[in-house]
């Protein structure tokens, strides 16, 4: 039995970790060192401890970049200012990637532990990339709703909760488009991936009427502020939540019956990397069993970990907001890329509801 959990107090700061683990000093040199892998990752996703047990093993150099949400992302890549050699980001993103020809095929015929991924998660994946060539999963999990049962009264079982005036400027939203518009779409009824315009008007014709009630649209700062007490509700994701649960007691997580985004943050390798090899054996660094318990201690998402899996305690094994049932997987949707006039599309419905 595996016992105690990593518990976090998140102050909402940003930290570039690249500086701490690398010196990067001037970051618009290119990258030319042999024994240097140079990665991308969203923001406090991974344990620091890790990336200096890999520099120790291996002899190689990590410098690591982090950012907020994949567009951010996306566009810092394309300004090519740096070789990236391995990017963790989103399903859709990496989709995005992979059609525009800027993912390379991993090789995992050399990976020690590549075994250790679960077949269901890789059949997940299969949504964005097809015959699991380009990506490897790293965390997954689930997009809801955490509150407050101080402030709230009523059971949450729906994303209309959302739209209720009793809860003006106490309602947090992803500042994310694609998770912002996910929750008038599923609550009509629509899919998360639609191409319909007219579907997507309706869910920004929805989101402007919620607008006056949101106090806020964050992304990490969303569990500080249920946390302390800031707010009653957050569109959240499940890793996030399950901390905000265990630093205060009065906290719960909901998955809305009309269902919700399954995620899955996965490595790639872009078209940009000029050491592959170095990010290979990275990625499978990562999957090894030790590591890849050190990170879910430290991030606390679902992992598609297998040998992870098998050593968690019970209570951890059945925690729904970590490892949702099948019942309420079924009502999840992967994201899926949905093309270059969605992209302008979604941008100017984004735009035009920030600006309000």
């Amino acid at each position: 039995m595996r016992t105690g959990k990593k518990q976090r107090l998140f102050l909402g700061v940003f930290i570039v970790l690249s500086c701490l683990l690398a010196g990067c000093g001037d970051k618009n040199e290119k990258q030319k060192d042999d024994n240097t892998l140079v990665v991308f990752n969203y923001g406090d996703y991974v344990d620091v401890e890790t990336i200096h047990m890999f520099e120790e093993e291996t002899g190689i150099e990590v410098k690591y970049e982090e950012y907020i949400t994949p567009e951010d992302m996306y566009t810092k890549y394309q300004s090519g200012v740096i070789d990236y050699d391995l990017i963790c980001t989103s399903d859709y993103m990496i989709e995005k990637l992979i059609k525009e020809d800027q993912a390379q095929k991993i090789d995992t015929s050399q990976m020690e532990y590549y075994g250790n991924i679960d077949q269901k998660y890789l059949d997940f994946c299969k949504t964005f990339d097809k015959k699991n060539e380009y990506v490897i999963p790293y965390f997954w999990g689930t997009v809801g709703i955490l509150y407050n049962t101080t402030m709230v009264d009523e059971e949450i079982d729906s994303w209309s909760v959302l739209w209720d005036e009793k809860y003006t400027n106490q309602i947090i939203m992803e500042n994310s488009t694609r998770d912002a518009f996910l929750v008038p779409l599923k609550w009509k009824g629509y899919s998360l991936n639609t191409t319909d315009k007219q579907q997507l008007k309706e869910a920004h014709e929805l989101l402007l009427a919620q607008k006056p009630l949101v106090e806020a649209y964050l992304v990490d700062e969303s569990r500080d502020a249920l946390i302390a007490g800031d707010a009653a509700m957050a569109v959240i994701y499940s890793g996030d939540a399950t901390v905000a649960m265990e630093a205060n007691e009065d906290l719960e997580y909901a998955v809305p019956k009309e269902g919700t985004n399954i995620w899955f943050d996965c490595w790639m390798i872009p078209k940009s990397a000029k050491h592959k090899k170095a990010a290979e054996k990275f990625i499978d660094f990562m999957n090894r069993p030790d590591i890849a318990m050190m990170n879910f201690d430290y991030i606390y998402y679902g992992t598609p970990n297998k040998s992870v899996y098998e050593e968690l305690d019970e209570e951890t094994k059945e925690d729904p907001t970590i490892f949702p049932d099948d019942e309420n997987l079924a009502k999840c949707e992967v994201y899926k890329y949905l093309g270059e006039d969605m992209d302008r599309f979604y941008s100017r419905l984004w735009k035009e509801l920030k600006a309000q």
